[in-house]
C-alpha cells in the first residue's frame, strides 16, 4: 500500500489478514474498501486511513506543473498548477517566470523563447527562488524538465521527436519546444 490512491479507487488489502476497521478517507462499497480522498492509505492499529494531503506554496528546488498563459521575448509566463505532485486548488494557482537564460543549461545566450514555449504548453519545472512580489522563478535545464503536453496548430497532441522538436501526429509537421524527457527513458 504505497501507491497514491484517487477517490473511488479500491484499495488492495492482504488476502486472508482481518478487515481493518475504517477511518477517515475510505469507505465499503459493494464489499471493497474504497478511498474517498486522493492519499497514500495508511494502517495505525487496526484502523485504515488515509490522511488528506495539503497543498503548499512552491519553495526553491520544489518540482512544479504549470501552463503557460503568456510570452515575451525574454521570459515565459506560467500558471502554476501542482506542487511537488499536490494539486492546488481552483483559483489558487501561483505565478511563474522561466527567464531566457534558465531554460537550458547550455547556449544560455542563444535560446529564443519562442522556439521554447507557446502558449497553453504544459510545462515542468523546478522552482529556483522566490522571484518578484508577485511570481517565482522556474528553471528547465534539465533533461527531464520542459514541456510535456501541447497542441499543434491543427488542435492535435503534439508528440516529442528530439529535446528541442515535437511532431503533429496529423498534419506530421514539425515543431519547436524544449521538451522534457519522458519518464521512464
Amino acid at each position: 500500500m504505497d501507491a497514491i490512491l484517487l477517490p473511488g479507487q479500491p484499495l488492495a488489502l492482504p488476502p486472508r489478514a482481518p478487515k481493518p476497521q475504517l477511518g477517515p478517507g475510505a469507505y465499503v462499497r459493494d464489499n471493497t474498501v474504497r478511498a474517498s480522498l486522493l492519499g497514500l492509505p495508511k494502517i495505525e492499529g487496526t484502523t485504515l486511513t488515509i490522511p488528506r494531503v495539503r497543498p503548499h506554496p512552491p519553495a526553491p528546488n520544489s518540482v512544479i506543473l504549470g501552463s503557460v498563459t503568456r510570452l515575451s521575448p525574454l521570459q515565459a509566463f506560467l500558471s502554476i498548477s501542482v506542487v511537488d505532485g499536490v494539486p492546488l486548488p481552483a483559483g489558487e494557482e501561483f505565478t511563474g517566470v522561466i527567464r531566457s537564460q534558465d531554460v537550458r543549461a547550455t547556449e544560455k545566450d542563444r535560446v529564443k523563447i519562442g522556439d521554447c514555449f507557446r502558449g497553453g504548453d504544459v510545462v515542468r519545472g523546478v522552482v529556483i527562488s522566490l522571484g518578484d512580489a508577485r511570481s517565482y522563478f522556474i528553471t528547465t535545464a534539465r533533461n527531464d524538465l520542459g514541456v510535456i503536453f501541447a497542441t499543434s496548430e491543427a488542435g492535435a497532441t503534439l508528440e516529442p521527436v528530439s529535446w528541442q522538436e515535437m511532431r503533429c501526429p496529423k498534419t506530421g509537421k514539425i515543431e519547436k519546444r524544449k521538451c522534457a524527457k519522458p519518464e521512464g527513458l
